[in-house]
């Protein structure tokens, strides 16, 4: 079963935002705690909205938390997957395909344009699946990233 995430569900998603970075050698760089979560997801102005796979008994086992984008070229918003985690002893039953099929379908309602998201260059499991779903990998993009230091240096040269 796919649903929204709930204030109810955040304990249950950091655990596997944690799980995720786990098993992308990211571990230290989590930062999340519920209470962020909680108040960047269900704020008056979200910043992103997730959404929860649960198994039988209504335990979540796995989510996907997204956020709107725009393409100028198209004129057209799109969506953006930062995350997409299932629990490794729940793969294998159709909760990621879901998920993932879940926030298509939002983007198709939404009039959106794309629906896009990336993937670490050496995780081979998810770019075969999400290369199983159709999607096309973007080899001519680079990603780049201001965080930190680097952040406030910038910001600080702003004109007022």
């Amino acid at each position: 079963m796919i649903r929204p995430a709930t204030p109810d569900d955040v304990e249950a998603i950091v655990g596997l935002i944690r799980g995720l970075a786990d098993y992308e050698r990211l571990s230290h760089l989590v930062e999340i705690t519920p209470a962020r979560l909680r108040a960047h997801l269900f704020a008056q102005r979200p910043f992103a909205e997730a959404l929860v796979a649960c198994a039988d008994g209504g335990r979540v086992v796995g989510f996907a938390l997204f956020f709107p984008t725009y393409s100028t070229f198209l004129g057209k918003p799109g969506i953006w997957l930062e995350d997409l985690y299932v629990d490794p002893a729940q793969r294998g039953r159709g909760h990621g395909k879901a998920l993932i099929a879940s926030i298509a379908a939002l983007a198709v309602e939404r009039g959106c344009g794309r629906f896009e998201w990336s993937a670490l260059d050496w995780n081979a499991p998810a770019i075969g699946f999400y290369h199983a779903l159709g999607a096309v990998r973007l080899d001519e993009w680079t990603s780049f990233r201001l965080a930190g230091d680097a952040l406030t240096r910038l910001a600080a040269s702003a004109q007022a």
